[in-house]
C-alpha cells in the first residue's frame, strides 16, 4: 500500500520573526498500515524540534491502494533548532513541501 505521511509545521518560538508554515509529505510503499495512536519514527525527525509524532488520522482509499496519514507532534515546545534547519533535515530524508495547489486539490 502507498503510505503518504503528512505533517503541518510551524514554529512557536519563531512565530514573531518568520511566521513560516509548511505542510510536508513523505510517500513510501509498506504492507504495514498505521493506525491512530501509533508513534512514527523517521530518520528526518530531530529531537531538537520535537519528541515524536503521533498518528491522529488515517484516510484510506482502497480503490487507489493508498492511505493518507496525518501526524501531530507529541510536544511542540521543544525547539532547540530553527524551523528552517528542521525542514532542511526533513527534505534531506525524503520529505517534501506540499505546494499550495496540492493542498487545495487533495
Amino acid at each position: 500500500m502507498k503510505i503518504n505521511m503528512i505533517i503541518s509545521l510551524t514554529s512557536i518560538k519563531e512565530q514573531r520573526e518568520s511566521n513560516r508554515y509548511e505542510v510536508v509529505i513523505k510517500t513510501f510503499e509498506s504492507s504495514i498500515r498505521p493506525v491512530k495512536g501509533d508513534i512514527i519514527d523517521d530518520p528526518g525527525f530531530d529531537p531538537r524540534f520535537h519528541n515524536g509524532y503521533e498518528v491522529v488520522k488515517v484516510t484510506i482509499n482502497y480503490e487507489e491502494n493508498e492511505c493518507f496519514v496525518s501526524l501531530n507532534p507529541l510536544a511542540i515546545e521543544i525547539e532547540e533548532m530553527s524551523i528552517n534547519d528542521y525542514i532542511d533535515k526533513l527534505e534531506a530524508n525524503g520529505w517534501r513541501i506540499l505546494s499550495k495547489e496540492e493542498l487545495v486539490n487533495n
